[in-house]
């Protein structure tokens, strides 16, 4: 019996740390999907056409990541809305007219941990950092019933840029100081998308409201002190791992047309983290 080799790949720049190839090629094992492999690409966002351009038909997926989440959608002949509304797409699945589709399973991703938290309908939100996961994070607050949802970032300017993507959402967008981001933390549900460190200093301070959901995106160094504080005060949290995880099953299942192994995907992940902490 031939085995037909089948491709898929994650890009972005830098991209040797990504756990990406871990969780997929786990998958692959554990379905049984013998010839698939996953593997990773440094890619930057300007180098992203050319090299989808330049792919044989072996390849049936690609993971985009920083910075070519925008890029990407340039490349598919069909955007789903949710990546529409975002503007930017982590997912792009080779149709069988050899044609690109552009899909944006971080929201999807982000929708089912914070559900798997216990975030309710029509939560009220805080979305710290207005960069592109706060993109996403709007997303899952519009799919989870939030009406409204208070953005809190350094520069004024980096909320304006949001606005189009809450009105493509139906959300109603209220900019805050990250001065006052201590004071906009009584809330269900509290999205930290800021890069590591940088919501440190919100760790002694804030005040945490039974029941909140933290969600911090970062997931290396871990916990940060933000998660640390909120664990410390009872309140469940989910970290940018959990994401990973979950934004990759969806990718799994659009890219390969079977269930993901999900217990599998999570064991490998899980082994790879317990062994970069040991190094």
């Amino acid at each position: 019996m031939t085995v037909v080799a089948r491709r898929a790949a994650v890009l972005g720049k830098p991209i040797a740390h990504s756990l990406s190839p871990v969780i997929h090629n786990a998958g692959y094992a554990a379905a049984g999907l013998t010839g698939w492999s996953y593997t990773r690409i440094e890619c930057a966002a300007a180098e992203l056409p050319d090299l989808v351009a330049g792919l044989g038909p072996e390849w049936a997926g690609l993971s985009v990541t920083m910075p070519g989440k925008e890029a990407a959608l340039t490349v598919a002949a069909e955007v789903s809305p949710v990546a529409a509304a975002v503007g930017a797409a982590n997912t792009l699945v080779r149709r069988p007219d050899g044609t690109w589709y552009a899909d944006n399973t971080d929201v999807t991703g982000m929708v089912d941990v914070l559900t798997s938290a216990g975030v309710r309908a029509s939560a009220s939100v805080t979305v710290l950092g207005a960069g592109g996961t706060a993109r996403a994070a709007l997303a899952a607050a519009a799919r989870l019933g939030a009406t409204g949802v208070t953005v809190v970032a350094r520069r004024p300017v980096a909320v304006d840029e949001l606005a189009p993507v809450a009105t493509a959402l139906g959300l109603t967008l209220t900019a805050a100081s990250w001065a006052d981001a201590a004071e906009l933390t009584d809330v269900d549900l509290l999205i930290s998308t800021v890069p590591k460190g940088a919501a440190d200093e919100l760790a002694d301070v804030v005040r945490w409201r039974p029941g909140t959901v933290l969600f911090d995106a970062i997931y290396d160094p871990w916990p940060t002190p933000l998660a640390a504080s909120a664990a410390a005060a009872g309140c469940p949290v989910v970290s940018g791992l959990d994401l990973l995880l979950a934004q990759a099953v969806g990718q799994f299942e659009q890219f390969t047309g079977v269930p993901a192994p999900r217990a599998a995907m999570t064991a490998a992940l899980t082994a790879a983290r317990v062994a970069a902490q040991v190094d």
